[in-house]
């Protein structure tokens, strides 16, 4: 099949995908900026500040170290629900591969733009799931992280371990709540992959929608202060 002809069959997915990518590409730069600025800025920001804070105090007082088994498990147990949901929805996309033709007037009821080529639909499939396994992939390097950070914490620091110390182990917890941000990532981002089996102008759409969401969710709360002049 000529080669031309395929670009401009495939010419308005091929435009809103890269598009949709271009937009989450900026959204991210334009957070990157903002951090450099103000430290702050974005909700990963302050619980990375947190999480190293959190480190210290716990590796500081051995008081402390039922409490840190405890918010690890925590974390544990929620990077694991998420990793094994990730295999479940891989499966789920790989059923809905070997049932694709018999739903084909369905999934393409709103097509007004989109190509509706069998070629174009497996590109898709295999988009979601290469996103579903970089989510899967980052929530078992959490669980991983999380693991290792559960034996780090608990080292005394009044031992003067030359490799063990507090910003060490924050090093690690930050590096695991990364993956786990990572993770939540592709879970978001599965929101325009969905919508792209609908129609590409769904995923432009879906796009910026969630972008706007995020937004709003990455920003941290600001500080609110009471005027205790004017409560009396």
């Amino acid at each position: 099949m000529d080669t031309h002809y395929i670009l401009s069959l495939f010419s308005n997915d091929t435009a809103n995908f890269v598009l949709s990518v271009l937009l989450v590409v900026a959204y991210h730069y334009f957070l990157s900026r903002k951090v450099r600025k103000d430290p702050t800025y974005t909700v990963q920001a302050v619980n990375k500040i947190a999480r190293t804070a959190w480190v210290e105090t716990i590796m500081g007082d051995e008081k402390n170290a039922v409490l840190a088994v405890q918010t690890l498990r925590n974390s544990t147990m929620a990077a694991t629900f998420l990793a094994s949901t990730s295999v479940l929805l891989i499966m789920g996309v790989l059923t809905l591969s070997e049932q694709g033709q018999k739903m084909d007037s369905t999934w393409h009821a709103l097509n007004v733009a989109g190509a509706i080529s069998p070629t174009l639909w497996v590109v898709k499939l295999i988009m979601l799931l290469l996103d579903l396994f970089v989510a899967f992939f980052s929530f078992a390097m959490a669980i991983r992280i999380y693991n290792h950070v559960g034996f780090l914490i608990n080292v005394p620091v009044r031992l003067n371990h030359k490799m063990i110390t507090p910003a060490h182990v924050a090093t690690h917890l930050n590096r695991a709540g990364h993956f786990y941000s990572v993770g939540m990532r592709a879970y978001y981002f599965l929101v325009p992959l969905v919508f792209w089996l609908f129609g590409p102008h769904f995923m432009l759409i879906a796009t910026l929608g969630l972008l706007a969401t995020l937004y709003r969710i990455d920003r941290s709360p600001k500080i609110m202060t009471l005027d205790y002049d004017d409560v009396n």
